[in-house]
């Protein structure tokens, strides 16, 4: 093995940092302890291991996807959903990865002289540049060495980190101007040009977690013979292709195991006996992601207008990116979208729910898990800015649900879970209205009472709508469940909208003259409050055999006589609403 420079002097040759047999996953046990295992532990012990995880939670999802990768490539399979029930059945079925491992051992070598594990050898910039591991290491935000747990910076990495942190790089280094590689014919004076992030960093990640790792593993093992993926002889692993040289190869994707690992950059690690000081990193595979909903399956995906303008085709899909300011269980209907329904409709589907979730449902569709079993959806991604150059957050949450919302027969579980939410999100815009009312009543125009009441609003919704998701697993009436959810739903808005009146005083209560569609108004609190709970009446009709009146216009009388008697010591009465 040749020798490196350090400092200008010939370093010793090192030797090998073998990733099946060192340890450098990181795992919590099922008793929480936290150690770090090798590849072949990490599958051998995945009945006692809770699951791995990471600095971060794209570290956590870049390395499930590898071990994914291995699963699938070492058991063949599952080739079908026999197949997969009987990996379930047993306790050993991941036996097989040993062998696997065995085989293609030098390619999971971090230091290998030709083939390092997903590294190019020989990479070189033509100035023979080495760069600092922050260009890697995503916690230490470049120039912003002032909110990262890492002051100043990183010197220096062992074998174990900087193996996490290339599968890393792969999935979700930023984009941006990169230097140029020696042998790359896309250099321009010394440069290459934005050719995007990681291709995990342009997904929503979304993947099945179950109680053990094995579980998580097998749950997102998906069978070759399922018709909503095209899982082709081609698609294999980073390490049964050639590596790659300095300039990216432009093909497409071939499968889940070739997106998995597959190569976005060129990168080559600096080390010594120690451990790695330093890092050359370019980029590699160009990947376009619109349609590879067949190939790529932990992400929902969106129908794109646009792009069917752009490219005069229909339909096209792009992958749904999270929302950090937005909770999963508000984007449902994403995850449980049901592509076989969706392709039976004159239009095509505005949403297609992730491959790992389409699979889960068949499992359920044809009994091989319970409709009654729990599935947390796990949902990961980078959100970046300034041009997709640095990382400006980290999307990490899981949804807890019963799997009968994925039932390709019984869609009603489905529909109703999804009609909840939309119930939510109608309620807190009505309380973000209440809210915009009453500062208007008080003379401000600005939007920020209504986004903080709408923030508040949400922030008190989500552990009563996850409760309620959770118990739909042993209810058998799904629209009596939406009607239970309704009622709670009713009194959690009243309630916080009664909070919004009373935080907005006397001022709101004795109100102002404004302007509308219809002319001047007297705006008072009163009579924000009035419009509220019409509001509610409308998206939340009262049931017949709730004791209270069942059509909307009585609903709204019914609302109107609980408004709050007015204050004394202000007036002998509430002020009433006069046009001027």
């Amino acid at each position: 093995m040749p020798g490196f420079e350090l400092d200008g002097l010939a370093a010793a040759p090192i030797g090998t940092f073998d990733l099946t047999s060192q340890p450098w996953l990181s795992v919590i046990r099922s008793d929480g302890a936290q150690t770090e295992v090798s590849l072949r532990d990490v599958f051998a012990e995945a009945r006692g291991l809770r699951r791995i995880t990471g600095d971060l939670a794209t570290v956590e999802f870049a390395l499930m996807r590898l071990l994914l990768a291995i699963a699938h490539d070492a058991l063949d399979g599952p080739r079908d959903i026999e197949h997969w029930e009987d990996l379930w059945a047993d306790a050993d079925c991941f036996a097989p990865v040993e062998a696997y491992l065995d085989k293609f051992r030098d390619r999971f070598d971090l230091l290998h002289p030709d083939t390092p594990f997903f590294q190019t050898a020989g990479l070189r910039t033509e100035k023979d540049e080495v760069f600092a591991l922050s260009r890697i290491v995503a916690d230490v935000p470049t120039g912003d060495p002032f909110f990262t747990a890492r002051m100043p910076g990183v010197d220096r990495l062992s074998f174990a980190e900087a193996a996490r942190w290339v599968v890393h790089a792969h999935a979700y280094d930023t984009s941006g101007i990169k230097t140029g590689m020696v042998g790359d014919q896309r250099v321009k004076g010394g440069k290459v040009y934005p050719l995007g992030t990681g291709w995990a960093g342009g997904l929503g990640g979304v993947f099945a977690e179950g109680d053990t790792l094995r579980e998580t593993l097998l749950l997102n093992l998906i069978a070759a013979d399922t018709d909503e993926m095209d899982l082709g002889p081609e698609d294999r692993p980073a390490w049964r292709r050639e590596p790659g040289g300095p300039r990216g190869a432009e093909r497409p994707a071939a499968g889940p195991r070739d997106l998995y690992t597959w190569q976005s950059r060129r990168l080559r690690l600096h080390h010594d006996a120690d451990g790695v000081h330093g890092v050359v990193l370019g980029y590699g595979d160009p990947l376009a992601s619109r349609n590879t909903h067949q190939r790529e399956p932990m992400t929902a995906w969106r129908r794109s207008t646009a792009q069917e303008k752009k490219l005069r085709r229909t339909p096209v899909y792009l992958p749904k990116e999270h929302d950090p300011s937005r909770s999963p269980w508000r984007g449902l209907a994403s995850l449980v979208a049901d592509r076989a329904v969706a392709a039976q409709g004159e239009e095509p589907a505005a949403f297609l729910r992730p491959g790992v979730l389409e699979w889960i449902a068949r499992l359920v569709t044809e009994g091989s898990l319970s409709r009654h079993y729990l599935v947390r959806a796990r949902v990961v991604g980078a959100v970046y800015g300034t041009q997709q150059s640095v990382i400006d957050d980290i999307v990490d949450d899981r949804l807890t649900m019963p799997v009968v919302l994925l039932h390709r027969q019984d869609r009603a579980f489905a529909q109703q879970a999804v009609g909840a939410a939309e119930d939510a999100d109608g309620a807190i815009k009505a309380l973000g209205d209440l809210a915009a009312d009453l500062a208007r009543a008080v003379g401000s125009d600005s939007p920020g009472p209504s986004d903080a009441a709408k923030t508040a609003g949400f922030a008190a919704l989500e552990e009563p709508y996850r409760r309620w998701l959770i118990e739909m697993a042993n209810v058998d009436d799904p629209f009596a469940h939406r009607v239970a959810w309704q009622s709670e739903l009713r009194k959690l808005v009243r309630l916080l909208a009664e909070r919004l009146v009373t935080a907005a005083g006397d001022t709101a209560w004795q109100g102002r003259i404004v302007s509308d569609k219809k002319g001047a108004v007297w705006l008072h609190s009163d009579h924000a409050e009035k419009w509220f709970h019409a509001r509610i009446a409308r998206l939340l009709p009262t049931p017949a055999d709730d004791g209270r009146a069942s059509s909307p216009e009585a609903a709204h009388g019914s609302e109107a006589a609980a408004l709050p008697t007015p204050r004394p010591g202000l007036a002998e009465s509430s002020p009433s609403e006069v046009r001027i």
